[in-house]
């Protein structure tokens, strides 16, 4: 397991105070390249390998959002590898040990040249230790969008919105999607399935759809598509239980 500690900026909180979900999934991405880069198979040691470590989908369950100059730790750890597939659980803990929230997340490693599936090599299985999985509820990756729903503004791809490959990063698509949805919606738990890269100038089209969930709880999905109606990554959000 790697993990850090850490206390919440003014900059990550709401105008609650409370550490927002893109501040929250922030943490969770640099924690897994700060495990990455510790262990030597980090972003130079893919480039000499024309690897890159892709992500298929996240799931985060929130417990509470962390207050203002709260002490928090953050963490990960992977579980599981199968074939060019990789699970790594992620958590976020408080000054006591509870959780604040835990996450799921799938990778896919591709060759960066032909763009198809590609096998950790010995030295990542030997460095990258298994833990037993997170207790928390797993959901499936798929996301169905509801057929209901309204396409929104279209949103234009920045500079600001690109990572260190060149394309969007896996943060920014959820702020793009949050930012339709109603305000003060709270959200109980997050999940993501991405489906193709955006890059610079591109422009993304938020289709939202309102549901209920099986619990009462109300639910968003919000699917950003190109002009053409290609889906670039379906974001479902779940509110508190109804």
């Amino acid at each position: 397991m790697y993990s850090f500690d850490s206390r919440i900026r003014y900059s990550e909180t709401d105008s609650e105070g409370r550490l927002t979900l893109e501040a929250m999934l922030d943490y969770f991405q640099d924690c897994s390249t700060f495990h990455s880069e510790d262990l030597g198979v980090g972003l130079q040691y893919l480039r000499e390998r024309n690897l890159v470590w892709v992500l298929s989908s996240w799931q985060i369950v929130v417990d509470r959002y962390p207050g203002l100059c709260e002490h928090v730790t953050v963490g990960t750890f992977p579980y599981d590898f199968k074939g060019c597939f990789g699970y790594r659980n992620f958590f976020m803990k408080d000054a006591d040990g509870g959780y604040a929230a835990r996450a799921n997340t799938l990778w896919t490693l591709l060759d960066s040249r032909s763009f198809g599936p590609a096998h950790p090599t010995e030295e990542m299985l030997e460095k990258y230790q298994l833990e037993e999985k997170l207790p928390m509820p797993y959901a499936g990756r798929k996301i169905a969008v509801p057929g209901d729903g309204e396409t929104k503004e279209g949103i234009k791809v920045m500079p600001w919105h690109l990572d260190v490959n060149h394309h969007v990063n896996n943060g920014q698509y959820v702020r793009m999607a949050l930012s339709v949805l109603p305000e003060k919606f709270s959200v109980a738990q997050m999940r993501a399935e991405y489906k193709k890269q955006a890059y610079l100038e591109d422009v993304l089209y938020p289709y939202a759809a309102y549901a209920k969930g099986e619990k009462g709880q109300d639910v968003w999905v919000v699917s950003l598509q190109d002009d053409n109606g290609a889906i670039y990554v379906n974001v479902e959000f779940e509110g508190l239980e109804g």
